[in-house]
């Protein structure tokens, strides 16, 4: 059984793996034998992070939104790999700002770089994943694609049309032996939510609304995304699996 979680050999590129849930899942993946290729925006950065983690692929720093330079990353991960087994789209933005104050440059940006991203990565994936006839592709949503709060509208839009999106590519690529699945973590404390985990009435409320009453540690993601990235999950597509601590079933 153990066999079936066994990573090595097998490629993979997590965005936005420099810090954050980003950084421990690329961890979790190496952990189990994976060669996993680091992506961000600061080299510097990336480069101590890869020595951070077992049997580093190597880094990719550019921004998601660039198509091009997307392209000349997978142009990259072809050349020198040959293939590409795992792709975990992560990166993405989070501004925080009320509804009357969100401009139409607020809202593209959101949705370019947390949606419209994760399709251009995800179809650039399969190109490489369709000839092998194997692989596997994760979306990390957020529970905020279920349940909403203010002041993140671009935000929640983007992680509900993901779950559309997984299941949309997981019918499509299913004949092609790739799975596409997505993770929705609830509150796990990151840069992204800084703000929101020091403020104490804030995390008193999260912690007690969550049945396990406390928010998540990113380690506890390693488990979920190492079972969608590897054989133990093979007969699993087009699912989201919840990792939140009950806070989302618990009124």
């Amino acid at each position: 059984m153990a066999a079936n979680f066994d990573l090595s050999g097998r490629v993979a590129l997590v965005t936005g793996s420099s810090r954050g849930l980003g950084f421990a899942i690329a961890r979790g993946l190496a952990a189990a034998g994976a060669r996993v290729l680091l992506h961000g925006r600061d080299v510097a950065r990336l480069n101590e992070r890869a020595r951070e983690i077992p049997n580093p692929a190597g880094i990719l720093a550019f921004d998601v939104s660039d198509t091009e330079a997307m392209r000349d990353a997978f142009a990259r991960i072809k050349a020198e790999h040959g293939r590409l087994d795992i792709m975990v789209n992560n990166a993405g933005v989070i501004p925080r700002k009320p509804l009357l104050d969100t401009t139409d440059e607020d809202w593209a940006a959101v949705i370019d770089s947390n949606l419209s991203a994760y399709f251009r990565l995800s179809r650039e994936a399969a190109r490489l994943m369709v000839p092998a006839r194997r692989g596997r592709i994760i979306m990390v949503s957020s529970i905020m694609g279920f349940v909403a709060r203010p002041t993140i509208p671009g935000y929640v839009t983007v992680k509900a049309g993901l779950h559309g999106m997984t299941r949309a590519l997981a019918v499509e690529l299913a004949p092609h032996g790739i799975t596409v699945n997505a993770l929705a973590p609830g509150f796990f404390p990151t840069d992204a939510t800084e703000v929101l985990h020091k403020n104490p009435d804030f995390n008193a409320l999260m912690s007690g609304r969550a049945p396990m009453a406390r928010w998540g540690d990113p380690s506890e993601l390693e488990g979920p995304v190492v079972f969608l990235a590897s054989d133990a999950s093979s007969y699993v597509t087009g699912s989201v699996l919840v990792v939140d601590g009950g806070l989302t079933a618990a009124l």
